[in-house]
Order: C-alpha cells, then sequence, then structure tokens
C-alpha cells in the first residue's frame, strides 16, 4: 500500500494524499506566500489539529 501524505498550513489539514501531490501543493502554497508542511498520515493523525504541529526551526 502506498504511503500517503498530509500538507498542513496555519488553519487546516488537506486530504491524504499521494506524495507527488503533497509537493505540488506546498509549492502552490508557497507560490500564495501560504507555508505548508508535509507529515504522513499517520502523523497527521496524531497532531489531530493544525494548533498541534510544532513548526520547524531552522537555526
Amino acid at each position: 500500500m502506498e504511503q500517503r501524505f498530509v500538507v498542513i498550513t496555519n488553519n487546516n489539514f488537506s486530504q491524504p494524499m499521494s506524495r507527488e501531490n503533497a509537493i505540488k501543493m506546498v509549492k502552490e502554497y508557497d507560490k500564495k506566500g501560504i507555508d505548508g508542511y508535509i507529515v504522513s498520515e499517520d502523523e497527521a493523525k496524531r497532531i489531530k489539529t493544525p494548533e498541534n504541529f510544532n513548526e520547524p526551526k531552522w537555526d
């Protein structure tokens, strides 16, 4: 079975999708100035809401 991914933005989760579609979605969000992050479907279930997502820090 193919692994599914979810895109997280500030206020929502996408529907589960393929890796390729998740990458395309993040690129489209980036063009609009919106930060989007890709996580596995399992991780999205664990997080439950966008507010529980800890945004990565790139120090």
